[in-house]
């Protein structure tokens, strides 16, 4: 066939397809869900993390202390996730998505930004300041944000047989990636209501027991006001 004709058997098969969708009780891999018409539908935290000033990077610093500091930054939230108990469901450019299931999803997800606050403040930006003068001195320092929300989700497999992956439908994917897009001074994490209400009482204060380390607020997603939660708090990861 042709590549018109390949193109548009796709899309008629894909909309005229019935959902083969199951409940899902762990974040399934691409292997478990079928190509053609195969669903999971799980209830989950997602975490969405963002290297701010990637672009001013690029264009300020050598192309390859650029490519050293966002493989840094992926390899260390990577890690974090997986320590934290989440999954990497997908890589876009400088970002992370990270997916959270069971009792503790929010809680889970709420160290895992912790976590990544504590890299990037502790290692990643300090470790390559020490080494490169024209990122020491340069405008801009290294920054992220990370998104957090939680929700259920629809999960399928987009692509062609040899090159596809997991897609994420649902609203907490999307307004996670949102709020990683917020640069607002030094907040790094931003959590809808929903997680911060849930999640245990150890991630809304300091190791000390102090408060403080959350403001909230209303903002605008997609026409509608809602309730979020942001902080600049960064806490080490305990060795497991």
């Amino acid at each position: 066939m042709s590549i018109d004709e390949d193109i548009f058997s796709d899309v008629i098969k894909i909309r005229d397809a019935d959902w083969n969708k199951r409940k899902g009780i762990q974040v399934p891999g691409p292997a478990d869900i079928t190509l053609s018409n195969g669903a999971v539908e799980i209830e989950a935290t997602y975490l969405y993390t963002d290297l701010a000033n990637s672009s001013a990077m690029a264009k300020t610093l050598d192309r390859r202390v650029t490519a050293k500091i966002l493989k840094s930054y992926l390899a260390v939230s990577s890690r974090l996730i997986r320590h934290f108990g989440g999954k990497v469901m997908s890589f876009d450019g400088d970002r992370v998505m990270g997916a959270f299931m069971g009792e503790s999803k929010n809680t889970s997800a709420i160290r895992c930004s912790f976590g990544i606050a504590y890299a990037v403040t502790n290692l990643i930006c300090p470790k390559f300041e020490e080494k490169y003068n024209t990122l020491r001195n340069s405008s801009f320092s290294i920054k992220h944000a990370t998104g957090i929300d939680q929700g259920t989700v629809f999960l399928v497999r987009g692509g062609v047989h040899g090159s596809n992956e997991l897609i994420s439908i649902g609203r907490a994917p999307n307004l996670a990636a949102k709020l990683s897009d917020i640069r607002e001074t030094n907040f790094s994490t931003f959590a809808t209501a929903s997680v911060y209400n849930k999640a245990h009482h150890s991630t809304k204060v300091r190791l000390d027991g102090s408060s403080g380390i959350w403001e909230a607020q209303n903002w605008n997603y997609c026409g509608e006001m809602i309730s979020i939660y942001r902080s600049s708090y960064w806490r080490k990861p305990a060795a497991n």
